[in-house]
């Protein structure tokens, strides 16, 4: 019944000429319900065990991670952008001080900058594995010791506690690209990318936001104990454990250790991060949904450690791995492998082959590939 109402709608919708962006979410519902059209009766048969487990993800993925296409936006002027001027200033602040400690890298030991390297990919994961694809999407399952770790890596990236960041990237997939999206890209490059940051959130993204459940959240013991001991753990872990380490293990000065590992680490983990916002939202192809701006983009793969693939990852949320390519140019996806392979992370949600080239075919832009 509820396949026959999805099919009935997309009729309706595709003859009234309806946005493109509505008839790309109710297509994902579609492709995780029932084979396409273009399956052949082998490849339908051989995939009957395969869709049902599809099915069973799909239904287990939050629904706070799906599009809601009946939003609409208020009528009227658009609310007037208030500038955050202490969050410029210190924005401004922190750029001069990665540049600055750019200028010191040529007088900078090996260790210093392999130290540099470490902290960034465990800030990186912090965010990519942890607050993203665990507690943004539930895409797996992370023992306690894993949570753990994903909590502290998390407070040395510096982004907002995990329930706050998991809680506006719902709100970004859920309104994706209107006034209730945290990070609208269709307000700009520099909106999206730190813009949104440096303003007062739109009254639609504070209000959407409200009315989430986030009671997975809520109920998680790290993240509630995270949130409560946030500055405290952002002092120890994204600023003094970096500055410290190379200081005290090898005699790196301090100025250097505070520029280079602290301040220019934290400031390319950012906008690596602010990079899926922005440049993953514009630039690039769509070979999974052409009808929304979420793009494959390889640079962003590389700065965000697999977070690239945004095309994919608007068209399927739930998967862990947010790439048809599994670990290919997807460091994230190979770390999440590693916990499974050592038991501390299980019950990875994957689409299958078939569901993803059908759903390619049907609505991509016809740059889709197979490896």
């Amino acid at each position: 019944m509820l396949l026959d109402q999805l099919e009935s709608l997309k009729r309706r919708l595709n003859k009234n000429s309806a946005a493109g962006l509505v008839r790309s979410h109710l297509n994902t519902a579609c492709s995780l319900q029932t084979p396409t059209a273009e399956m052949t009766a082998t490849e339908t048969r051989n995939s009957n065990k395969q869709q049902n487990r599809d099915a069973v993800v799909a239904e287990t993925s939050t629904r706070d991670d799906v599009f809601d296409y009946s939003y609409k936006a208020k009528e009227g002027p658009k609310p007037r952008m208030r500038l955050v001027w202490r969050n410029v200033i210190l924005m401004v602040l922190l750029h001069a001080g990665a540049l600055y400690g750019l200028m010191l890298v040529p007088s900078t030991s090996a260790l210093t900058l392999a130290w540099t390297v470490v902290c960034f990919l465990l800030s990186a994961l912090g965010i990519t594995a942890g607050a993203h694809r665990l507690w943004s999407h539930k895409s797996y399952k992370a023992s306690t010791p894993l949570r753990v770790f994903l909590a502290l890596a998390n407070s040395m990236a510096f982004q907002n506690d995990i329930y706050e960041w998991a809680r506006d990237h719902r709100v970004h997939h859920k309104y994706s690209e209107t006034d209730a999206d945290p990070h609208n890209a269709l307000r700009g490059f520099f909106f999206a990318h730190i813009g949104w940051l440096l303003v007062r959130k739109h009254p639609d993204v504070i209000e959407k936001g409200k009315k989430l459940e986030l009671t997975d959240l809520k109920a998680d013991k790290v993240v509630m104990f995270q949130r409560k001991y946030y500055k405290l753990s952002v002092v120890l872990l994204c600023f003094l454990v970096p500055m410290w380490v190379p200081w005290y293990l090898w005699g790196e000065s301090l100025w250097v250790c505070y520029f280079i590992p602290v301040l220019m680490r934290y400031t390319l983990v950012l906008n690596a991060t602010w990079l899926v916002n922005s440049a993953a939202h514009m630039w690039g192809n769509r070979p999974y949904d052409h009808n929304i701006n979420p793009s494959e983009n390889r640079f962003v793969a590389f700065s965000a450690i697999g977070e690239g693939f945004h095309n994919y990852h608007h068209t399927f949320p739930f998967d862990y791995a947010t790439s048809e390519f599994g670990i290919k140019m997807n460091i994230t996806t190979a770390f999440i492998d590693l916990m499974c392979f050592l038991g501390l992370a299980k019950d990875c949600k994957r689409v299958s082959h078939e569901l993803v080239s059908a759903r390619a075919q049907r609505t991509g832009d016809g740059s889709h590939k197979t490896g």
